[in-house]
Parts: structure tokens; sequence; C-alpha cells
């Protein structure tokens, strides 16, 4: 049996909208009253946080002086993944007809995310994800989780799935971040790495994912030719 583990946000959900709108809102909540502020264009925005620049030094980017940057930094971690922001989220392009293809293929497939319960509920509801990942396929983070690092909680998502699951002949992970390359590599899974999520290439090359791929359409054809060159 082959086995694809996706990650949600990047290669099935583009969070750049929702990101962009909590800077907006975040910059706006903490520049003085009559300060000016250069607010960035979203594609400049995203491709700082694609490479990794901490939120502290974006809002200085944007003309906030240190204390304000430091009060923006925080206020965009408690915003962030908060309810009234997650409607700005949408489908990655190509994700749905990867996700079928999957299915047509016969492909085992298991979501894995740093989402908590409520929260990949509810992007479920709102793209019609369900019926691609039932329930004992969706690893997430309970509603009460007290999150640490991604690199260290979701390795604890990996255990649990190689532990919950039954056991495949060959697994491949998708992600778009180093706590997916990581998680992976530990657990002895190969993994693709896609560009259309929150991470450049620069900063996927550092963790030496087995492959670098556009999106999980990409992905999911090379899952299934390599299904098909083991078969011949």
């Amino acid at each position: 049996m082959l086995r694809l583990i996706t990650d949600f946000d990047g290669p099935i959900i583009d969070v750049s909208e929702r990101y962009y709108k909590v800077y907006e809102y975040c910059l706006e909540k903490t520049r003085y009253q009559e300060q000016s502020v250069q607010q960035l264009s979203k594609e400049e925005f995203w491709q700082l946080k694609r490479s990794r620049v901490p939120e502290k030094k974006i809002g200085i980017i944007s003309g906030l002086d240190e204390t304000q940057a430091q009060a923006f930094s925080q206020l965009r971690r408690e915003t962030v993944h908060t309810p009234p922001y997650f409607k700005y989220d949408c489908l990655t392009d190509g994700a749905v007809a990867a996700l079928e293809k999957v299915q047509q293929a016969g492909i085992d497939l298991a979501v894995m995310t740093m989402r908590r319960e409520r929260e990949l509920d509810y992007a479920f509801n709102q793209h019609d994800l369900g019926k691609f990942f039932p329930k004992e396929y969706c690893f997430c983070l309970a509603n009460d989780y007290q999150k640490t690092r991604d690199i260290d909680d979701k390795p604890l998502l990996m255990e649990r799935a190689l532990v919950e699951l039954s056991p495949a002949d060959d697994t491949w992970m998708v992600g778009d971040t180093e706590a997916d390359i990581i998680t992976a590599k530990n657990h002895s899974v190969k993994v693709m790495a896609v560009l259309c999520g929150i991470r450049d290439r620069t900063q996927l090359e550092q963790y030496q994912p087995d492959l670098i791929v556009e999106d999980l359409s990409e992905a999911v054809d090379l899952v299934i030719r390599s299904s098909v060159s083991q078969i011949s």
C-alpha cells in the first residue's frame, strides 16, 4: 500500500491573504495616530514571510519604531490564528484536483496539520474537503493543546499517525515548512517540499527534503509515477 501524508496549510490551503489581513490590522493598531507608515504590498509582505524575516523586523521595515515593532509582533501572534481571519483562506491552485487524483489512484491519504480540531473542521466545511479525509486520517492538535514550536509539536503528530494508521509499503509526506521536513526525516519518511506555501526555495533547501516541487499537483504526479514504476 502506498500512502501520502500531506500538510494542510500550504499544499492545500493558501493562507497568504489571511496573513496579509492580519499584517494590515496589526500595523494599523500599533502605529501612532498621526504616524505615517510604509505599508507593504501583499507581494512584498509575503516575500518577507517566505524568506523567514522576523515579525519584528517586518514591523520596522513598515515604519514602526522598536517598541511598536515588538507590540506589532506580539499582536500578530495573538491574532493570526483567530476565527475572524480564517475566512480569508482559500484553496491552493490545483489542490482539489490533486486530492481527487490521489483518491482515484487508490493511494492512502492522510492530513497532518498544526491547526486545532475546530480550525480544521472550519476549513473542511468552508471548502468541502472533509470528503477526502475521514476522521481517523486527520492528525491535528486538540482544541486545548498548548502549542510550543512546530518543529517540536509536529513530530508528535507523526508518531501518532505511524501508530494509528495501518502499515504502508511506501510513505511520502508533502509539506511547505522546515517542521514538515524535520518531522518526516526524524521518522524515516520520504518528504517533498512545495513552493506554494510559506517558505521559499532557499529556506526549504537548508533542510534537504528528498524533492522540492511547485505544488501538491506535481507531488501527487510524482508519487503516482513512482508507484506505477514499482508495480512494473
